[in-house]
């Protein structure tokens, strides 16, 4: 899907304007029917045209991978990380040998210099970073190249998150040894916001000496997710509190709430500040405008953005003196937020915010507001309203399982549990003294302890077997239908129309991923940047080869991609096939391995190697042989005896053949033009061809040589290897060796995830071509 001309989205706006213009003329249903078309065709050419006024602005493919000298100013708070910083860069001026360079106006900039950085793309002996801070001016050389990201099916969009952020390039720093060391230009006046953020998180982790509560605490009072270390968010996932330990909607909204209080409080004790305006009106008002600077203090992320636009159109309907129904206004403020930002509704948390809301609507359309509470003693009223908060989290929690499960694949058993305390505590305890703390440092000592004692119950909850529950990603419809289910089990109904609710949530429980047939399999190649990492399925059983990078040590291919994929499909994988030992095959292994314990780990990776602790390896040596469901499996290499030679990890690599007889896969690792010729002279030219072949080494030069190539003659070669490395890979030599023998060049950056099947074996589906939308990176050819 890509965009359409300006002139078509303004013809569009004005067709809908003419809608909209003839409304009165008809009967009051059909003007109003007339009136949603016309709005709706508004709104989407607004969208539309916001996009293509966005898209000009778009890095120019001449300037990719060049060294640009860019001035401007940080814009926002570092992030630093084991490998560096990123941050956000303002661009001020731009040039190339001397000559103006247009650049986006926004970009995203790593600067490489931590104890990784050697193997980080772009640092090469890099020097120490100096202490970087929002508002100063540099003068510094980077390399930028279009925003581009993993696309898999079921993924996270990252290309889609830089868009929505307004980032139209990314790019690191040139920091080695033989370039121009950047320069600090000026500190100036700019995003004083930001620099604030960034004292009190330097000041909240100079105050607390426990890393991972001093993280949690940043989260919290500016908005810097990234210092909650991974294992903390493994734990909030597992649990279902996840949403409480960043800036979200909840935060903002009960911020609002207490800051209305705090100003209604104050307004009652004038009686001329009442008898100009009313105290009710005067707390709402001030309610809004501190959640919406404290929104702004915590980074003004998305949702806190929502939540900001949807409290001021709350308060505007209730300044008017008018009485709005609720769904009225839950129905304005969802347009609204959609009318500012088109793109939340592509946001899981826009659903579940909105939907949350909503589910208390129709679960309880105002019974509650006309209780009369006056004759209820104190103990009575507590006991009343810690029964109306359980009732109210038991029917979001009913309610909101299925779109859970819909969004994310996965629903916490123990949510409901985990939540009766952790939004109270975080709420009522923890914020509130994290934010104390910007003013009295010594309550975030005391807010840190109380972090502490929600880590111990909430790893008591983890660790329940079934803490989780994960299912197969559904379709939209059904997941549409679960909602709904879980919607009429909630709202106050006769239970014989309650009861309708499940059967409408049956074909999301109960879905199951599509399986190739007996005697057939599937490959799916997945899109992990520079590195390989293979899922072979047959009718009942799922190998995985490789498992991609690891991309910093909070982050690996294994926790970003094959774990939700797996998930999604529905996969309890027999093996784990790791070619060799290189970081680039094995770096997601043991977030994959955790997530199937039953899964037996196959490799030559040594018997020292740091894997060998979390499962035990089985060697893979030439002969091993299994079938599946009537598919062959054959390693074909490394020799038994090579483990006894001091051979390069790449010359050990795991070679397998996948076979349906009249179908075949050859996955082979990094294997160099040696071992390459090994196979050629040993195997029989039956067993070395195949219809499609994992290229040798993501196309390496060393790699695919003429004699290989023509043994296999495969149909389809892909290429696993991530846009712009820095190895060049695929090499050019490379690709026209293949497409001089007509062969499918299929590669991930052009591709994303790629699925061949064996019963079409003339058909490779790309994830990037399937799945494109307008804000995705189309690369050149």
């Amino acid at each position: 899907m890509r965009l359409w001309d300006v002139a078509v989205y303004l013809l569009i706006a004005a067709f809908a304007l003419g809608l909209i213009g003839l409304t009165r003329r008809w009967r009051p249903a059909a003007g109003l029917l007339i009136a949603l078309i016309g709005f709706a065709l508004l709104f989407f050419a607004i969208c539309g045209l916001r996009s293509a006024h966005y898209s000009d602005h778009a890095l120019q493919p001449s300037l990719e991978g060049r060294d640009v000298s860019v001035i401007g100013v940080i814009s926002a708070m570092p992030q630093r990380s084991d490998i560096g910083l990123r941050f956000r860069f303002d661009v001020e001026s731009a040039s190339i040998g001397g000559a103006p360079a247009t650049v986006p106006p926004q970009i995203l900039l790593g600067w490489y210099g931590g104890p990784t950085a050697a193997a980080t793309e772009g640092a090469d002996a890099a020097r120490v970073i100096p202490d970087v801070r929002a508002g100063e001016r540099w003068h510094m050389t980077v390399r930028l190249k279009a925003p581009h990201g993993n696309l898999n099916p079921h993924g996270f969009d990252y290309e889609l998150w830089l868009w929505e952020q307004g980032l139209q390039a990314t790019g690191y720093v040139r920091n080695g040894a033989r370039d121009a060391a950047p320069q600090l230009v000026a500190d100036t006046w700019l995003h004083p916001i930001e620099r604030a953020r960034q004292d009190v998180r330097d000041a909240i982790y100079e105050r607390v000496t426990d890393r991972k509560a001093a993280g949690i605490l940043a989260a919290l009072v500016v908005g810097d997710q990234s210092a909650i270390d991974r294992a903390d968010w493994d734990v909030f996932r597992a649990t279902g509190v996840a949403h409480l330990m960043s800036i979200s909607g909840l935060h903002v909204t009960m911020f609002a709430w207490a800051a209305a209080l705090a100003v209604g409080g104050a307004w009652r004790r004038s009686q001329r500040l009442c008898l100009a305006w009313p105290a009710q009106h005067a707390a709402l008002l001030g309610g809004v405008v501190l959640a919406t600077a404290y929104a702004l203090f915590s980074g003004w992320g998305v949702p806190s953005q929502r939540t900001v636009w949807m409290l001021a159109t709350v308060a505007l309907l209730r300044l008017s003196s008018r009485q709005w129904p609720r769904p009225y206004v839950w129905l304005l403020a969802c347009a609204v937020v959609v009318v500012i930002d088109p793109w939340a509704m592509l946001q899981a948390g826009f659903w579940l915010s909105f939907v949350a809301v909503g589910v208390l609507f129709a679960a309880d359309p105002g019974a509650a507001e006309g209780a009369d509470g006056d004759g209820q003693g104190r103990i009575a009223k507590v006991v009343a309203a810690l029964k109306a908060g359980w009732h109210e989290q038991w029917v979001v929690t009913v309610a909101l399982t299925p779109l859970s499960l819909l969004l994310f694949g996965q629903v916490s058993v123990v949510g409901l549990l985990a939540n009766a305390l952790a939004i109270p505590w975080v709420t009522l305890v923890v914020t509130p003294l994290a934010m104390g703390g910007v003013l009295i440092s010594s309550l975030w000592t005391v807010a840190a302890w109380a972090v502490d004692v929600l880590g111990i119950y909430l790893q008591w909850l983890a660790r329940f077997p079934f803490a989780t529950v994960a299912m197969p990603a559904a379709p939209l419809w059904a997941g549409a239908a679960a909602v709904l289910g879980g919607l009429l089990l909630v709202m106050r109904l006769p239970w014989s129309l309650r009861f309708l609710g499940v059967p409408l949530m049956l074909p999301l429980v109960l879905w199951q991923a599509a399986r190739p047939l007996d005697g057939q399999f599937e490959l799916l190649a997945a899109d992990v940047g520079q590195g390989n990492a293979v899922i072979v399925r047959t009718a009942t059983h799922t190998l995985v080869y490789d498992t991609g990078p690891r991309y910093s040590v909070e982050s690996d291919a294994g926790q970003r991609v094959l774990v939700p994929l797996l998930r999604a499909l529905g996969e309890k994988v027999d093996m784990v096939m790791l070619s060799h030992r290189d970081s680039d095959h094995t770096g997601g292994a043991v977030a994959v391995l955790n997530m199937q314990p039953q899964a037996e780990l196959r490799s030559s990776i040594e018997d020292s190697h740091e894997l060998q602790a979390v499962r035990r390896s089985q060697r893979c040596i030439a002969g091993q042989h299994w079938q599946w469901d009537g598919i062959d499996f054959l390693v074909m290499h490394p020799q038994a005896t090579d483990y006894d030679a001091s051979a390069k990890p790449n010359a050990m690599s795991c070679v397998l053949r996948v076979s349906s007889g009249s179908r075949t896969a050859l996955l082979v690792g990094d294997i160099e033009q040696p071992q390459e010729a090994r196979l050629v002279h040993d195997a029989s030219a039956a067993l070395l061809h195949a219809d499609v072949l994992l290229a040798p080494h993501h196309g390496s030069k060393t790699s695919s040589s003429d004699a290989f190539v023509d043994a296999v003659r495969p149909s389809v070669a892909i290429f696993q290897a991530g846009y712009r490395n820095r190895f060049g890979h695929p090499a050019p030599p490379v690709l026209q060796r293949y497409a001089d023998r007509h062969v499918v060049r299929i590669d991930s950056p052009h591709c994303g995830a790629a699925t061949w099947q064996s019963a079409t074996p003339d058909v490779v589906t790309c994830q990037r071509t399937a799945g494109l939308h307008y804000w995705h990176h189309v690369p050149a050819p």
